[in-house]
């Protein structure tokens, strides 16, 4: 009799595998269809929501047909590999993490905070600011799949979706256009038809440009309070006292007098508004 048991405790494993990954919008690397032309998905496009419904299949007590227990496991396994990248690229990680670094670059500070206390600062206000995306996947997408109305391949398109909302919105149009006319695409009629092949370098390197402008408004008060500093110093005579060890307390006193952690949370936070 334990072994019912057993298999019925892997396709519990296997379903909450996989509802884990039913936010990630798998069939992103896609070429999305124009709008206008008649849907043509390629064969990797096909294949996968097929899979997926027969790895899906387990959470409903059914048995599935085509895909052994151990490829299935194999396939959510080899999707897990790939979450850290959607996370640091489709969300609002990216931006966060390259400004908290700059801002520790230009205090002075090599070590601290350290690269753990930093990424957990990021992954959290990330969270922060992915909720409301996070909260419409869960009603729009993982609601009605747990409910049974809709399959896999459905839920996966509908949570995409809402991540391809978030993302247009902070991606700059001249970097859509750049990879639009590299990729050679057609022009689209509303942001919906932009495809994700397009819309994640798009969006990366839109995160990447915001983030260093927002580090250089943040560097300029600590690079003047460092050329004040070393003219102190210099008109003194000091020419052998370093003066990155004389400015990093006034530095310092300067970021705790304004509530720098407080007005630069809250600044990452707004910029995605």
């Amino acid at each position: 009799m334990r072994l019912p048991a057993m298999r019925q405790r892997k396709r519990q494993i296997l379903a909450a595998l996989s509802l884990f990954l039913l936010t990630a919008p798998v069939a992103a690397f896609a070429q999305a269809v124009p709008a206008g032309a008649p849907a043509a998905p390629t064969p990797a496009a096909a294949a996968i929501p097929g899979a997926l419904d027969r790895a899906f299949s387990a959470m409903n007590g059914q048995t599935p047909t085509g895909m052994s227990m151990s490829l299935q496991l194999l396939l959510i396994m080899g999707l897990l590999t790939i979450l850290p990248s959607l996370i640091l690229m489709m969300t609002s990680f990216t931006r966060i993490l390259v400004v908290l670094s700059i801002v520790r670059q230009a205090i002075g500070l090599q070590q601290s905070p350290p690269n753990q206390v930093l990424i957990g600062l990021a992954l959290f206000l990330s969270l922060f600011v992915m909720a409301p995306t996070l909260e419409k996947v869960n009603a729009n997408a993982i609601a009605p799949y747990s409910a049974g109305t809709i399959n896999a391949a459905q839920a996966i398109q509908l949570g995409g979706n809402e991540f391809h909302g978030f993302m247009i919105r902070q991606t700059r149009e001249n970097d859509l256009a750049m990879f639009a006319e590299m990729a050679k695409a057609p022009k689209f009629a509303r942001p919906q038809d932009v495809p994700f092949s397009i819309l994640l370098p798009a969006f990366v390197t839109s995160e990447l440009k915001t983030a260093f402008q927002i580090g250089f408004m943040l560097f300029l008060p600590f690079l003047v309070i460092d050329l004040v500093v070393s003219s102190v110093l210099m008109s003194l005579g000091m020419m052998m006292m370093s003066p990155a060890i004389v400015s990093m307390p006034f530095k310092l006193l300067l970021f705790v007098l304004v509530d720098g952690w407080a007005l630069l949370m809250g600044s990452l936070a707004s910029s995605f508004g």
